[in-house]
Parts: C-alpha cells; structure tokens; sequence
C-alpha cells in the first residue's frame, strides 16, 4: 500500500462530535498518563524504543495526544498520514521499533476505553483502528534502507 492509498483510506473516516474532542481534551492529560503507566510496565518496553528512550517515548505520547485531539476537530486525511508516516520515520531512526506502534496504539485504544463515555470512545475509536489495521503500511513505508527515498512522497 503506498501513501496515497492511506490517504484514501483515511478519507473514510471524519471529524469526531464536539464532545467528543471536548470530552478527549479535557481528560488528556490523564489518558497520557495511563498510556505512558502502562507502556513501561511492560518488560519489553526497553526492546520496543531502543535504550535510553523512555522520556522520548513518553514525550511521543503527549505529541500524540495533541495532534489525535487537533486531527478530530478538523480532521484532514493527508494530514494524518503524513504526520504518522514522519513520525514512524523520525521515531525509527532513534531506535523505535516498528512493533512499539501496534503496542502503543493498543494501549491507547484500552486507555481510551476506560477514560471516556461510550459515544465519546464510539467517535474515537474508528481513527485509532485504522490507524492499528495501517500500522504494517506505515511501517513498510517507513523501512530504512536503499528504496526508502521513492517510497514516501509527501504533498
């Protein structure tokens, strides 16, 4: 799948309800949290952002939280993937591991549960689904190394 075949995919999905990123932002801070609690609790977390990287990782988390909440108030596909395809590429060059995204998405996605009412999950929940189901796209878009350049092409 190539970049323009997220984007397309992407399109499918759209702004979330007002309360819904009302609900997001004002809890935001906490859900950060519980999503950096959990991560390094895990005994792996080491292996998934390479050494020395756990205030980068929780630094990505509250990047994350902050641009999901601007992506659902004004949601504009090829935004969403560029940023995630930079981000793979930014994070991967300091040791991220392409699987920390499944595990972090994942986490974000029980977190996100457990902090906000049913039809505020209900609006979030498709962004962070498809953004799971494209995490191997990404991640092959992303792959360093000698076809890297003619991969991505960001408008």
């Amino acid at each position: 799948m190539e970049r323009q075949d997220l984007v397309q995919s992407a399109a499918r999905l759209g702004s979330a309800a007002p309360e819904a990123v009302a609900e997001f932002a004002a809890k935001r801070e906490a859900i950060v949290a519980d999503v950096n609690a959990r991560l390094l609790d895990r005994t792996d977390i080491g292996a998934l952002v390479g050494p020395g990287n756990f205030d980068l990782m929780k630094d990505n988390h509250a990047n994350h939280a902050r641009f999901i909440e601007s992506i659902l108030s004004a949601y504009h596909p090829a935004t969403l993937v560029d940023t995630i395809l930079w981000v793979f590429r930014t994070y991967r060059t300091r040791g991220f591991q392409a699987a920390y995204w499944t595990v972090q998405l994942n986490a974000w996605a029980d977190v996100l549960q457990q902090h906000l009412s049913a039809p505020s999950f209900n609006a979030v929940r498709p962004l962070y689904e498809w953004m799971i189901v494209n995490t191997p796209h990404f991640a092959n878009l992303t792959e360093p190394g000698p076809h890297e350049d003619h991969r991505v092409q960001v408008s």
